[in-house]
């Protein structure tokens, strides 16, 4: 999270006074009572001494320069600022999203903070180069890691490993993790979930983003003061170049800003498209002093003080860290290949039985541990990880391996693959298919035993069944219903019962039927036709259940009323005849 700065703040500006000018340039508008930056001779704003806990990056070397003086409307000027300014006033969507998102949810549950997005922007703009210019997916996560330099105590402070690599990958020392820089042991206390995908993920900007105000808002601070400001933004880097220089982005973003499509943002010198931030990329590594003791004494959790004392800045020019050896074969990355992973099926809306897992080689072809690995779903579907997730970055174990979270289909059937691929790296990818099939049922079955049976010319009562696959309800399961003849080799029957589709056409096979969420289908109304005798009906399932069920048609008793009303005629013949006789 926290960076250390030396004291070159941009080429060409070989001196702090330079660059304390450029930060007096960029503030001179802003009117009396406006927040001041801390003056050149490198000393705090009024009462901002920074908490009495250690800086939560580990005090590495940044990469931006100061804002650019031409600013998108030069201080003084007008408040009329265009529609879109220079390239450094563009930020990319997800980022500025990002931002946005974290100031409105502060703004929920800790109102009196008064966090302002500009200025997670300006810190952003610092630590990673708004995420490298906007190098995100579709959630808001990193393409590749963003890392510092590995906090050895070689010309910043010395952390050990407190995460044993799981979130930086280096079991030996801390670095600094994601977009908003965060330690390890930093993270484990302030992480958050921004985007509500149910993880907390340093590389996530809504997450990083999120963890970053919550840290500035530590205590009972009210960012609206310049003092309190000031104090934050130290404990974030206990650095008054550092300072100055989130300072003068928060003046300068607050004066406008417009979005810039994700991955077209300005990248800052020296900072390129590399996993690991380098330490002779930036500026000087002068370090820092010990924190002196915060004045608030707030109950409120603090980034843990892990840093030891910082070593006095050597006489002259500070030296370079001594080159890292070239990795040996054991420990270079020769390619990743599938670790086991069988056959990928699943029907829609389930989730994959079957889980992917990769294995990283190094050059000897063994095990390779601490390897980032992304996993990424491709192709025309819906199926997504657990989460919702097209795309995961992991980490191979001690064995070289790493599983992918489950994978759940999705409503769209069809084939699909996905690709596990060394995160950062051109090494060939490992695909895998994946097939998403239609639901299916095992058993089909009538829900009532009555007999069904209908006059001629009426209707039948309304038919249910009940789909299931291996004893649970099959619902989403497509079924097709057909009269049959009785014949060894049944096909459809031309005569008997009949469905009537709209317009009154009458037909004798329906497609498109599906099971409810229970399972449950009921048809449509079943005409008994003119013709009396005994039929069959047949309903099919996708996977081939079957159940067949038998219609009675009788003859409609239209002869028997007629029989009845010539009884009743005879009747009263005889009833007359006899009294004619009695006379």
């Amino acid at each position: 999270m926290a960076v250390q700065f030396g004291r070159r703040l941009r080429r060409g500006a070989t001196t702090t006074a330079v660059a304390a000018a450029a930060v007096a340039a960029l503030s001179a508008s802003q009117g009396p009572g406006s927040p001041l930056v801390a003056s050149e001779d490198d000393q705090p704003a009024a009462g901002a001494t920074p908490s009495d806990d250690s800086a939560a990056s580990g005090n590495s070397p940044y990469f931006t320069d100061l804002p650019p003086l031409n600013t998108p409307d030069k201080p003084g000027t007008s408040v009329d600022l265009p529609v879109t300014g220079s390239a450094e006033s563009g930020i990319p969507a997800s980022i500025l999203a990002a931002y946005k998102k974290t100031q409105q949810t502060v703004a929920g549950t800790d109102a009196a903070c008064r966090l302002p997005w500009q200025l997670l922007a300006a810190i952003g703009k610092v630590e990673s180069g708004q995420a490298r210019g906007g190098r995100v997916d579709a959630q808001g996560t990193t393409l590749s890691p963003i890392l510092g330099p590995a906090l050895n105590g070689q010309g910043f402070a010395l952390i050990k490993d407190t995460d044993n690599g799981a979130y930086d990958g280096d079991s030996t020392h801390d670095r600094a993790v994601g977009p908003m820089q965060f330690i390890p042991s930093t993270w484990e206390t302030w992480g958050q979930d921004g985007n509500g995908d149910g993880r907390k993920d340093p590389n996530n900007i809504y997450d990083a983003a999120l963890a970053a105000g919550r840290y500035l808002c530590a205590g009972s601070r009210d960012l609206s003061l310049a003092t309190n400001l000031d104090q934050a933004v130290l404990s974030y880097n206990h650095s008054d170049e550092y300072l100055r220089t989130v300072r003068s982005w928060f003046e300068y973003y607050k004066r406008g800003t417009h979005e810039v499509p994700d991955g077209s943002g300005v990248l800052p010198p020296g900072l390129g498209s590399g996993r690991d931030r380098s330490p002779s990329s930036g500026p000087g590594t002068t370090p820092s002093p010990t924190p002196s003791p915060s004045p608030h004494g707030s109950a409120t959790p603090k980034p843990p003080s892990k840093p030891g004392p910082a070593p006095s800045d050597p006489p002259g020019k500070p030296s370079s860290p001594p080159p890292t050896p070239d990795p040996t074969p054991s420990q270079t990355l020769a390619g990743l290949k599938n670790a086991g992973t069988g056959p990928l099926t699943a029907m829609a809306g389930d989730a994959f039985t079957e889980r992917i897992k990769v294995r990283a080689r190094n050059g000897l072809g063994g095990p390779l541990a601490k390897v980032s690995v992304t996993f990424a779903v491709t192709g025309d579907t819906d199926a997504a990880f657990s989460g919702g997730k097209r795309t995961v970055i992991l980490t191979t174990g001690a064995d070289g391996t790493v599983t992918a979270p489950v994978l759940k289909a999705g409503q769209k059937t069809g084939e699909f693959a996905v690709r596990a691929t060394a995160t950062g790296t051109s090494l060939p990818a490992v695909s895998y298919s994946a097939k998403v099939t239609a639901r299916q049922a095992d058993t089909i079955a009538r829900t009532g035993t009555e007999k069904l049976t209908a006059e001629a010319g009426a209707t039948f009562d309304d038919i249910a069944f009940k789909a299931m696959y291996k004893k649970a309800a099959a619902h989403g399961v497509a079924v097709t219903a057909t009269m049959i003849t009785d014949d060894e080799k049944p096909v459809e029957n031309d005569k008997g019962p009949y469905f009537e589709e709209k317009g009154g056409k009458q037909v004798r096979t329906l497609t498109g039927l599906s099971t409810d969420a229970d399972g449950k289908l009921v048809l449509s109304k079943i005409h008994a036709g003119d013709t009396a005798g005994t039929y069959k009906l047949r309903l099919t399932t996708e996977g081939g259940a079957t159940v067949d069920i038998e219609l009675t048609v009788e003859a409609a008793t239209e002869a028997g009323t007629e029989g009845g009303t010539g009884t009743e005629a005879g009747t009263e013949a005889g009833t007359e005849a006899g009294t004619e006789a009695g006379a």
